[in-house]
């Protein structure tokens, strides 16, 4: 995995001084996992409850079909 830097620009406020100053530092690996983790927790949450909507569609407007196929696609979240 690629180090992903995080790079500042100080600047002064004086008049006087027109210089800048860099600093970097690097993101740590926990801070990236822990990240990771939560969208994918957030994706999965959203993507569930999208297809849950849709299945309750299906039941209320009784297409059998939409609902064999939105139900072999939840099949996936529930395993």
């Amino acid at each position: 995995m690629k180090k992903q830097k995080t790079t500042y620009q100080l600047k002064s406020f004086y008049m006087n001084q027109k210089g800048h100053f860099m600093a970097k530092r690097e993101i740590s690996y926990e801070i990236k996992l822990v990240s990771q983790l939560l969208l994918d927790d957030l994706c999965y949450r959203w993507n569930k409850a999208r297809l849950d909507e849709q299945i309750n569609q299906a039941i209320d407007t009784n297409d059998t079909d939409t609902f064999m196929e939105l139900s072999h696609m939840y099949q996936s979240y529930v395993e």
